[in-house]
């Protein structure tokens, strides 16, 4: 079970808080997340791709977003420029405070360290590691000992609900187990900013049901901004807002609306919970 906001206020009183650094927490709902007249283009051989075409949009602070379309819409290409995995052709990105375009490898590389926490269909565990030391890997790139890093890995498996698997094996946990691993290793950082790589494709309909919600606690309970790109049209019923891109376009207006109703009609018509 899930930490309550109470539990966890104890936890940061206890000087047990999971961060890297000292720095200013940002008030919400300033946009988290800007993203202005974004191009994205690839060469291949004598072509050029058009992953993304001038797509503008702010994200606030504190929210579960989901990008959703078609495979090839462009919205892993969106997902990597906001986590500053790739750098767009044009545009501008803004992400907790700092304009991704004029860092360096060097520093981007710092940057995700100090504010993106990474979720993946795969899970992406190593499998000769317990629970716990998978949490602590992003901690080796900090200055905390190995003691206080388990520390801080036990009290993120514990947020998950995991406190009972600290020893045990990738092998030996069920694919909902490992993904909550995952998101363990993704929050243990205390990121300003959770990005999840289809998070429920690998799972089965109740796991998947479960990450989303875990998913949506970790935005209401610590307000975590979450970002994601998934096709699971269960989804639409846990996060604040879905945004649809077709053909490297963001979709807006009465298409947006279409894509919404298409994608509700396959979850069976289930209602979209209001933002909280």
């Amino acid at each position: 079970m899930l930490l309550s906001a109470l539990e966890w206020g104890l936890l940061v009183s206890q000087s047990v808080r999971i961060c890297v650094q000292v720095r200013p927490c940002m008030d919400a709902p300033q946009a988290l997340i800007r993203i202005d007249r974004v191009s994205r283009r690839y060469v291949r051989g004598v072509d050029e791709i058009h992953a993304l075409e001038n797509v503008s949009l702010n994200i606030p602070a504190g929210h579960f977003i989901a990008f959703m379309g078609p495979s090839g819409s462009g919205k892993s290409t969106l997902l990597n420029l906001v986590s500053g995995i790739d750098r767009p052709t044009s545009g501008e990105v803004i992400v907790a405070g700092e304009r991704l375009n004029d860092l360096s490898e060097d520093e981007l590389a710092h940057w995700r360290a100090r504010h993106v926490g990474l979720i993946f269909q795969f899970f992406n565990l190593m499998p000769v590691l317990s629970a716990r030391d998978n949490v602590a890997l992003p901690l080796l790139l900090t200055k905390l000992d190995k003691r206080e890093r388990l520390r801080r890995a036990e009290t993120a498996l514990r947020i998950v609900g995991l406190s009972e698997r600290l020893d045990h094996f990738p092998r030996t946990l069920s694919g909902g187990e490992q993904q909550r691993v995952a998101i363990a290793r993704a929050i243990v950082t205390d990121p300003d900013l959770i990005v999840a790589d289809e998070p429920t494709g690998d799972l089965d309909a109740r796991n998947a049901e479960e990450i989303l919600a875990l998913l949506r606690q970790l935005k209401q309970e610590f307000g975590k901004t979450v970002v994601m790109v998934t096709h699971d049209p269960r989804a639409l019923r846990f996060v604040d807002d879905a945004l649809h891109l077709d053909k490297g376009i963001l979709l807006e207006g009465e298409a947006a609306e279409r894509a919404g109703d298409a994608i509700r009609r396959a979850a069976g018509g289930h209602p979209v919970p209001g933002a909280a």
